[in-house]
């Protein structure tokens, strides 16, 4: 039996799942009277992919009282007609947890496979550029979102605000008459161990933070030319400052943003993939 190791999701997690598709049992399988047949499902890549949510497929499955096995983890890549999972068990069992597992693959490895190809493309812009997925999830998907995500091999911007320290302009509406300088002061004093990052707008608000001692500079939809000029201006002036790019990034402009420097690529993109098509065979 699929143990829940490796999973992002409780197991009460999965079975609010079950509950939500399968409220008062299957009409089919019941009335049918096929309830109790043995047969095995089988899952593989329709589409390439890069995997993702396998694990807690296979759990889920288990939860209905099948026997699973994984075949391939979260975070491979599979070509077309891969074999990803199996599990064997009543047909009641099966037929429980099918359109749910393979649901939940499909839209894991959607995400999964959208921060691979952006993360890909950044590495051929610069080999030590990395992708961070923003917290811009369905809501109440967040924990396999962030699995997706580092199953693409990307990492997480933040995944909430409890972690990280990060300037929006909205904050500084509030400063009034607060100096920027004094403003990272007194994130240093309160939170001596945290980075400071700043979200900025443009070249002038980018210098004016970099010399107050931001830790990171997010560009808020620069284009590569400009984030080029502000990597340029900083670098002269404050050069352990990291330049970071945001807004729009994705696998077709992702290779030039790192070319143009910015080490931090912060993608929303992924949250918005297209699940990637998961083929399902029954044998009985």
């Amino acid at each position: 039996m699929y143990t829940a190791e490796g999973c992002a999701l409780s197991d009460h997690a999965l079975h609010n799942l079950l509950a939500e598709d399968v409220p008062f049992g299957d009409l089919t399988t019941e009335t049918l009277g096929i309830a109790a047949h043995s047969g095995e499902i089988q899952f593989a890549a329709r589409d390439p992919m890069r995997v993702c949510g396998i694990e807690e497929a296979a759990r889920l499955l288990t939860l209905c009282g099948a026997v699973a096995e994984i075949l391939l983890p979260s975070g491979a890549d599979a070509p077309s007609g891969t074999p990803l999972l199996r599990a064997r068990g009543s047909a009641a069992a099966l037929h429980r947890g099918w359109k749910s597992a393979q649901t939940l693959v499909e839209w894991c490895s959607g995400i999964a496979s959208s921060a691979a190809a952006i993360q890909t493309a950044a590495r051929r812009g610069h080999p030590e550029a990395v992708v961070a997925g923003t917290r811009k999830n369905v809501p109440g998907t967040r924990q396999l979102a962030v699995k997706a995500f580092r199953a693409g091999g990307a990492v997480m911007h933040r995944c909430g605000l409890s972690e990280t320290i990060l300037i929006f302009a909205e904050h500084r509406q509030f400063l009034g008459t607060v100096t920027p300088a004094v403003a990272i002061a007194t994130l240093r004093r309160q939170a001596p161990e945290k980075r400071i990052v700043v979200e900025v707008h443009s070249h002038a608000e980018a210098l004016i933070w970099a010399e107050a001692g931001a830790d990171v500079l997010q560009l808020e939809k620069f284009p590569p030319a400009a984030v080029a000029e502000v990597v340029d201006a900083v670098t002269a002036r404050a050069a352990a400052v990291l330049v970071g790019a945001a807004g729009g990034i994705n696998a077709h402009n992702a290779e030039d943003y790192a070319r143009a420097g910015a080490r931090l690529l912060v993608t929303s993109a992924p949250h918005q993939a297209p699940p990637r098509d998961v083929q399902v065979r029954f044998v009985v």
